[in-house]
Formats: C-alpha cells, sequence, structure tokens
C-alpha cells in the first residue's frame, strides 16, 4: 500500500483518499478543504520534474501545496524559494497549513490569487515553473463549483497558463506539467506560440494492457532534443512496477 491511509476509490488517473489526511514519509497533507485531493499525477508529475538548475520555483494553481512541498524535499537547499499560487481560497488555507507544518515553512510562500493576475503583478521570475493545470475543456461538469474550478480550464486557459509561463521564466528556465493525453497537442501548439518547446516527455499508463492516459511534459525556451520516456504504474499481476517504486519511493511511506 502506499500509506496508511486507504484507498476508498481508484482510477487511472485519479486516487481519493478516505482520510482528511495523506501522509508521505517528511510532511502531511491535510485535504479536508481542498476541492482536489492527492492524487497519482501530481506525485508522479512533482517526482518526475527536474529541479537540478531549481532556485526560484513557481507552482500555479496549488491546491494543498503538494508539489511545492514535493519540491522543497527534492531540491533541498536551505536558500531555495517556492512560491505557490492558488485561486480558491479554503485550499489556499489548508495549503498554508500543510506548508506552516513542515520543514520548509520558511521557504514557501503561498498567494490566494487568480494565476493570470499574478503573473501580471509579480516583478519575479522563475527557473521552473510546475503545474496540474485544470484540464477539462469539454467534459461533464459537477455539481460541485469548487471541483469544478479545480479540474476545468475555463478559470485558466491553456494558453494563459502558457503565456504567464513566458513572461515569468527566467532564459532557459522549464516548465513541467501533467495532462491528459488527447490535451496535448492543444497545450503543445500554445506553448510553441509563447516561443516554448517541449524537452522531455513521459507517457503514463495504469497496466501493460492500457494505452497512456497521462503526459508528462517539461518544456524550455531553449530547443532541446526531445527525449520520450514512458511510465506503467502496475504490471499484470496489480503490484506496483520497480520504476513507479523507484521514481516515488522517497515520498511514499511504503514504498
Amino acid at each position: 500500500m502506499l500509506s496508511d491511509c486507504l484507498f476508498t476509490s481508484y482510477t487511472a488517473s485519479y486516487c481519493i483518499m478516505s482520510n482528511d489526511y495523506f501522509r508521505f514519509k517528511q510532511f502531511t497533507i491535510r485535504q479536508s478543504q481542498a476541492a482536489m485531493k492527492v492524487g497519482v499525477d501530481s506525485v508522479l508529475l512533482g517526482a518526475w520534474t527536474d529541479v537540478s538548475q531549481a532556485n526560484r520555483v513557481l507552482d500555479v494553481g496549488t491546491g494543498t501545496g503538494l508539489l511545492a512541498l514535493m519540491l522543497a524535499q527534492r531540491i533541498a537547499k536551505p536558500d531555495v524559494q517556492i512560491d505557490a499560487v492558488e485561486i480558491d481560497a479554503n485550499a489556499c488555507l489548508q495549503a498554508r497549513e500543510n506548508v506552516a507544518a513542515s520543514q520548509w515553512h520558511r521557504q514557501i510562500s503561498i498567494y490566494c490569487d487568480d494565476f493570470k493576475h499574478f503573473a501580471l503583478q509579480t516583478k519575479q521570475q522563475y527557473d521552473l515553473l510546475i503545474s496540474n493545470p485544470p484540464y477539462f475543456s469539454h467534459s461533464l461538469k459537477s455539481f460541485d463549483s469548487r471541483r469544478c474550478l479545480a479540474r476545468h480550464n475555463d478559470s485558466l486557459l491553456f494558453s494563459e497558463l502558457v503565456a504567464g509561463a513566458a513572461k515569468l521564466l527566467m532564459p532557459e528556465g522549464k516548465m513541467a506539467v501533467a495532462l491528459p493525453i488527447h490535451e496535448a497537442d492543444s497545450f503543445t501548439t500554445q506553448a510553441t506560440q509563447h516561443g516554448l518547446s517541449v524537452c522531455r516527455r513521459l507517457f503514463i499508463r495504469s497496466t501493460p494492457a492500457k494505452s497512456p492516459y497521462r503526459l508528462l511534459l517539461e518544456l524550455s525556451d531553449r530547443k532541446f532534443p526531445a527525449t520520450e520516456q514512458h511510465l506503467c504504474i502496475c504490471d499484470a499481476q496489480q503490484a506496483f512496477t520497480a520504476e513507479y517504486t523507484k521514481l516515488t519511493q522517497a515520498f511514499y511511506l511504503k514504498m
């Protein structure tokens, strides 16, 4: 099992925990006030993203603060500064609670703001921008307005996310995102129009028999030869694969 929390449901794209918290090795995520709970996509994105040159980081749509905390753990520099933006007021309060309870509370700042407004107002630039963005464009919406805000891109279009990233990234800075496979072409088209090119791709599938359902992308204004990798979460016997375990074992309690 992944942690001391039990899975009440699991799909290829999302896992919802039965408790109001999810305990990782070095921090705990309280999530009772967040519309979107801890999920596999964010954990994979936070574990996979290249942080080797990251000193100033921006997490767009931080939710519970999970990605900000994962990157603080991975970067492990006393001078790293991580800014995290969240539009939902309740999630923002929860992210601040999670950060305050962690060892990185002096290095992470949570801003309750619309990313479009934040991008216009801030003078700061970043060498890494990370986001597990709202990406559903045409799917049926939930009656929960906060869940819609977190999942659907009405409030933050791909074009707006990419435009903000292009403005805020330092030269040769990188952007990392998690996307459904069917949204990847739309996103990369928008990125190209703003001078960002894909340098890494990770295709994710739940089992060997399934097609990839998510794509992790890393982009930069510098044109790198793009590398492509594939990761399967579970094998045919429903056990976690060695690749998935290796990528996430620094975070999950029982990996």
